[in-house]
């Protein structure tokens, strides 16, 4: 079975977007606006916890979830017809 690279990179970039806004407004939330960094805002720049944040974890998350959707996807296929020839070799 192979992967459709487009539409499983864009359901994974929508994925990781709206993951990534929902941590931010559920630390906001629940821990109330504090300036102490989490560790996703040392990783994507202008990611902070609250309304704002969330929206640029948002952008974040579809660009990065879309990105690492491909390459999943691709390198999925490309192992998958890797070991479905070394199956119809050994048969």
């Amino acid at each position: 079975m192979r992967l459709h690279v487009k539409p499983f990179a864009a359901a994974f970039g929508i994925f990781w977007g709206f993951t990534l806004s929902f941590i931010s407004l559920w630390i906001w939330l629940l821990d109330g606006k504090k300036n102490k960094p989490i560790f996703l805002s040392s990783v994507y720049r202008g990611y902070k916890t609250g309304p704002f944040g969330s929206l640029i974890g948002l952008a974040w998350g579809l660009i990065d979830g879309t990105i690492g959707g491909a390459m999943f996807a691709w390198l999925y296929n490309l192992l998958s017809s890797k070991s479905k020839q070394k199956i119809e070799i050994e048969v």
